[in-house]
């Protein structure tokens, strides 16, 4: 039997008598045009689309609802994923790093997009697992599904779903998705008209962390890895409106044949970890980042919520105040991690925060001006992308402010219109 590549998380296992760990290999994320290696040829696994996974929390006030806490008990999820590389083969990616006990998935679809939770018919495909249609994962695990024949056209909208016979438990989730998520009663894993799934909807991701394509000579992925800013709240949700979606298009538009994972975190921080908000940056990097198949840019935006720092917890964890010497070591570490595995390290200015009351003060503001000025002129990065200077005020004396034309109405996340103009910034400086 093939063993997972799994990550002990203080959880023990706990397998009931009887249950067969599914032999699912999680293979090394190589071979997919990754850094020094290049775009891979059409063998070559490349990844089309992902988010950033984290541990599920209970119900909190002012929190998006969810149902990663609860979990699923004969019950389905169904949720769109739009690829951004094109492929005559997919693979799942999904992860179990944050459950409480081992997960049985009973079967797995994927199938082509059609209006809310409905899909096309004829399109539905089952994903099998080490050759089998169910799979028991143990705590801390994470892997891949077999590879499947099944045709992807760049931005094409994809629907998984996920059913589990039996209780789950609290499940892995990434809060903040903005794309509707369905739920049903049973296994509906082939359902096609969507009728079934009236067991409500959610804004989140569940337990899937990656769709990978491969049959088409791709020339790689761009990840972007940040905070809430990359992950894109405040955009309009189910219109793929974040700055790394408008990146995808933009780069298709340039001919360019790259596929674009959004690995930004709500409230993410670079130095501390969270219970809410997932790993730290320094921590999440090689495995949000550098482990993705075909990686060969990585686009890191982040220290904002680090520098808001000394705010009550509301149970997430401690918020240390931090100095701008220990965020530019953080960002230090990223950039050197890249490196060693070959990966172009584009580092972004940390952008205007001076309206958002509940992290401005005038000496958090002289920590973002020194690490902006490092991220400038150190030469560190790879390239910069100076997205301060973009969506900044370009009013006299209010420069430390967004502009209201991208500003989303609380001063710190960029509107639509915002996260176009950072894609814009962005594209231009992808090799």
């Amino acid at each position: 039997m093939r063993s997972w590549n799994r990550r002990a998380r203080g959880c023990a296992l706990g397998a009931a008598a009887g249950l067969v760990l599914v032999a699912i290999a999680a293979p090394p994320a190589t071979g997919g045009g990754g850094g020094a290696g290049g775009g891979g040829g059409a063998r070559a696994w490349t990844s089309a689309w992902g988010v950033g996974v984290h541990h599920p929390v209970p119900p909190l006030p002012g929190f998006p609802p969810h149902w990663a806490w609860d979990g699923f008990t004969d019950q389905s999820v169904r949720q769109v994923v739009r690829a951004g590389a094109a492929g005559t083969q997919l693979r799942l990616r999904f992860s179990h790093r944050y459950g409480h006990q081992p997960l049985h998935l009973a079967r797995a679809t994927v199938a082509r997009a059609g209006e809310g939770a409905s899909v096309r018919p004829g399109s539905v495909r089952e994903l099998r697992f080490g050759g089998r249609a169910d799979a028991v994962v143990p705590v801390g695990s994470e892997g891949v599904s077999d590879p499947v024949g099944f045709p992807v056209s760049p931005l094409e909208k994809l629907t998984v779903t996920l059913y589990f016979a039996t209780g789950t438990g609290p499940v892995t989730f990434h809060g903040v998705g903005l794309s509707t998520a369905y739920r049903a009663a049973g296994d509906r894993a082939h359902d096609t008209s969507g009728e079934a799934f009236d067991g409500g909807t959610s804004q989140s991701r569940y337990l899937i962390s990656g769709i990978e394509v491969r049959g088409v000579r791709n020339e790689g992925s761009v990840v972007a890895f940040g905070d809430s800013l990359t992950d894109g709240w405040q955009s309009t949700p189910d219109t793929d409106r974040r700055y790394p979606d408008r990146l995808v298009e933009r780069l298709l538009t340039d001919g360019r044949r790259l596929g674009v994972v959004n690995s930004g975190i709500s409230g993410n921080m670079l130095l501390t970890d969270s219970l809410c908000f997932g790993d730290k940056g320094v921590a999440r990097f090689r495995h949000d980042v550098l482990d993705r198949p075909g990686v060969r840019t990585a686009v890191v935006m982040i220290g904002i919520n680090d520098i808001g720092g000394g705010l009550p917890d509301h149970g997430c964890g401690s918020r240390p105040v931090v100095t701008a010497g220990q965020l530019i070591e953080g960002h230090r570490a990223l950039i050197r991690a890249a490196h060693r595995r070959g990966v172009t390290a584009v580092g972004a200015t940390l952008t205007p925060f001076k309206s958002y009351p509940w992290y401005y003060t005038p000496e958090k503001e002289e920590v973002r001006d020194a690490v902006n000025h490092w991220i400038r002129t150190s030469g560190a990065y790879d390239a910069v992308a100076d997205l301060d200077r973009v969506l900044a005020d370009p009013r006299p004396g209010h420069e430390d402010e967004l502009a209201p034309a991208y500003d989303s109405g609380d001063g710190l996340h960029p509107n639509d219109a915002g996260m176009e103009a950072m894609a814009r910034a962005v594209a231009d400086l992808i090799p």
